[in-house]
């Protein structure tokens, strides 16, 4: 069976194929035939994530970080972590300043910084030749090429992709060689326009046939570095020749008569998820929006700067998970002891193995490689990144992103739901709002991923079209987490609340399924 591209909403097939859930048509469809190639999901989520850094580039890349879970199928469940770490192993600390650009999502603003001071090393080659090694049935060259051929073609940016870089535009312009990418006429390329970076073919069929070398140890990490050197920023050849994927054991959690396997440290966002999901499983019934926000509250209330220095402590995750099933007081005990732009793809192949992979190369720097389209990173420049100020990590540590892929498993064990989601601190309330959608309200999971979202930051609540405003305020003024300073009602739904990309099982006839968030231009592809 063959069948296209869907944009948005929920698709099901036979299951004889497997079906992948992406943020851009094109790069769902590259997964997609992969599968009817006879890969298996991992292979098709390394072919889709190649493909992406032609179709989504901003959002992520070469350059960038990320993590790989695969659950399901006869494989152990596994996290591969990919992210990005602080730069600066056996060289200086930066001596150019962040440079801070002020975007607008329309509904609400957001200043990141970018410039060679934002540039950290980078993993995100080496963790898809890792996967390949592990899990892949296919050659990574096999792999790399459709992605390949995108970017040799160039690609007509699609609306989502114009608006996000209507958004970082402040980037966009910053230095000759991002505005020769995205400005070649002197203004921003506009939606049904050929977004074309020289040189990333060749540089896709080079890690195709050399894996992560290339970008480790070669003549692409030489001119990362020399690039970042010359103005001023951190990186250095040992950080990149010394940045390597690590695998480990996803964290679990239970919920209702569920499982969900979610991203452990050096993700932060995997613990956090962790804790609004301990929150929500001491209430009864289905979760309103008043319940969402006091869940939202207990994982907010847990990211203090003892969460950030001790994240990545050997156990530190399970001890905070621990505490959070005997509530608020043993959490504010555990922590008292201790001393970005983004984009998902979901896979579920023929033999129920899923692999969620989600990659970020942050808003990206401003720093273009000439030739060779590689965008640097700006992960030192992300605010959400660095809780406790910028440039407080020593070199070499992973940052504490707020990626989480995370899996489902049904009251058997067996696989129910890949998904995760793009939209840095929103991120885990996207996922949060998706899961509850699926298991306690038993929603199709089309409608899951549509249903309205919310997300609170710190004093402020965000809302989408759909939630009730009223009730939400009056609860926040009656209960005991305050009142938020601020209340901000978006006009519509917004990309500012992630992009949630997920594939699954239909609970009622067993059928593959896979959403693709509308809100960032999601689309699904069957096999």
């Amino acid at each position: 069976m063959t069948a296209r591209a869907h944009r948005g909403g929920e698709h099901a097939v036979d299951g004889r194929g497997g079906i992948a859930a992406a943020g851009h048509p094109q790069v769902a469809e590259v997964a997609a035939q992969v599968l009817r190639d006879g890969g298996n999901a991992v292979d098709a989520a390394v072919a889709g994530m190649f493909a992406s850094w032609a179709c989504e580039p901003l959002l992520t890349g070469p350059c960038g970080g990320g993590y790989l879970l695969v659950a399901g199928g006869d494989v152990e469940p596994t996290v591969l972590d990919g992210f990005c770490a602080a730069p600066g192993l056996g060289g200086e600390p930066a001596t150019a300043p962040l440079v801070a650009a002020d975007c607008d999502f329309g509904d609400t603003r957001q200043v990141f910084y970018v410039g060679a001071a934002s540039v950290a090393s980078f993993g995100m080659t080496a963790m898809m030749e890792d996967a390949v090694h592990r899990w892949g049935s296919q050659p990574l060259a096999d792999l790399a090429e459709p992605g390949a051929v995108l970017a040799h073609r160039g690609i007509a940016l699609n609306d989502v992709q114009a608006y996000v870089g209507e958004i970082l535009e402040p980037i966009l312009g910053m230095t000759p060689g991002v505005r020769a990418l995205w400005m070649p006429e002197g203004r921003l390329l506009r939606a049904g326009e050929r977004f074309l970076a020289p040189g990333l073919d060749e540089t896709i069929r080079r890690i195709g046939r050399e894996g992560a070398a290339p970008l480790a140890t070669g003549d692409l990490a030489a001119a990362c570095v020399e690039l970042v050197g010359q103005q001023g920023g951190a990186l250095t050849a040992r950080d990149l020749a010394e940045h390597h994927p690590t695998a480990s054991s996803p964290l679990a959690i239970a919920y209702r008569d569920r499982v969900v396997l979610t991203t452990p440290p050096s993700s932060a966002g995997g613990s956090l998820l962790a804790v609004a999901l301990h929150a929500l499983a001491r209430t009864g019934g289905i979760p309103d929006a008043a319940e969402l926000l006091r869940a939202m509250d207990s994982a907010q209330a847990v990211r203090t700067p003892a969460f950030a220095q001790h994240l990545v402590t050997d156990g530190f995750a399970h001890a905070l998970l621990a505490a959070a099933q005997d509530g608020r007081e043993a959490v504010d005990a555990l922590l008292a002891r201790q001393p970005g732009s983004t984009t998902h793809l979901s896979v579920l192949d023929k033999d129920g193995l899923a692999c969620a992979v989600t990659c970020s190369n942050g808003e990206c720097s401003g720093l273009v490689v000439p030739e060779t389209g590689l965008h640097l990173n700006n992960v030192m420049g992300e605010e959400d990144l660095n809780p406790l100020g910028f440039g407080h990590f020593p070199p070499g540590r992973r940052m504490p992103s707020m990626m989480c892929p995370t899996a489902v498993l049904g009251p058997g064990g067996e696989l129910e739901l890949a998904l995760g989601s793009a939209g840095s601190n929103r991120i885990r309330s996207a996922l949060l709002r998706t899961i509850v959608g699926f298991v306690d309200e038993g929603l199709p999971l089309r409608d899951a991923v549509d249903a309205a979202r919310l997300h609170r930051e710190g004093d402020t609540v965000f809302v989408e079209p759909g939630v009730p405003t009223a009730g939400l305020f009056d609860e926040a003024r009656a209960g005991d987490q305050g009142i938020p300073d601020q209340l901000v009602e978006f006009g519509e739904r917004n990309l500012f609340f992630g992009g949630v990309q997920a594939v699954g099982l239909d609970r009622h006839t067993g059928k593959h399924v896979a959403a693709g968030d509308p809100r960032r231009g999601g689309a699904v592809a069957a096999a």
